[in-house]
């Protein structure tokens, strides 16, 4: 098979997928775990959230608020209170687009 595109481009293409809002928010610990936290126990407020992490709230609503930014989570207001789920469709849509992304230039940039 003939490459179509250039050994840059093709890196370019691949890496441009790594410098999205959405893969930046998973490049922190603090918020793999939680996300870790909210995928263990489903919906919930800051408060259960917060149960058993070592952040203080204010920096884990920080956190928050950069993961629903990214579409990775999902917050709905009842009353005073905010829960926040995992964005299930967003999250596997982006991963499923990196995927085929990454298989379009893999022949370009990976071979073997």
């Amino acid at each position: 098979m003939q490459c179509s595109l250039s050994r840059q481009q093709a890196v370019d293409i691949a890496m441009s997928m790594f410098d999205t809002a959405f893969f930046k928010a998973l490049q922190e610990p603090a918020r793999i775990a939680i996300l870790r936290r909210l995928l263990l126990i489903g919906r919930a407020d800051i408060a259960l959230i917060a149960q058993g992490l070592p952040q203080e709230r204010s920096v884990i609503s920080r956190h928050l608020r950069v993961l629903e930014e990214a579409g990775i989570l999902k917050a709905t207001k009842e009353g005073r209170h905010r829960y926040f789920e995992v964005n299930g469709q967003v999250v596997l849509r982006q991963l499923q687009a990196m995927t085929s992304q990454v298989a379009l230039v893999m022949h370009d940039c990976c071979p073997g």
